[in-house]
């Protein structure tokens, strides 16, 4: 995909640059999710968008609080070594 016209731009702050939210949606790039950049021998740069959809909080809907909870049972419960 090639072309003169600008989609968005960032600053870079402290090595760092935000991806516009436009640009997030359309992609569907969300917290958790891993950018690879690539380097083109024409001096290209390239994105690959790795999405991470399990293992972060993206489908987490909250505790409710209705149910008791013991926190050294569950912690252990979900997989977690506390040692």
């Amino acid at each position: 995909m090639s072309s003169d016209s600008v989609d968005s731009e960032s600053k870079v702050s402290g090595n760092q640059a935000n991806i516009p939210a436009r640009i997030r949606r359309e992609l569907d790039i969300d917290d958790g999710d891993t950018l690879r950049w690539h380097i083109e021998s024409d001096g290209t740069l390239r994105v690959e968008i790795v999405q991470q959809r399990s293992g972060t909080f993206g489908d987490f809907t909250g505790y409710d609080g209705s149910q008791e909870t013991d926190v050294t049972t569950d912690h252990d419960a979900w997989g977690v070594d506390i040692n």
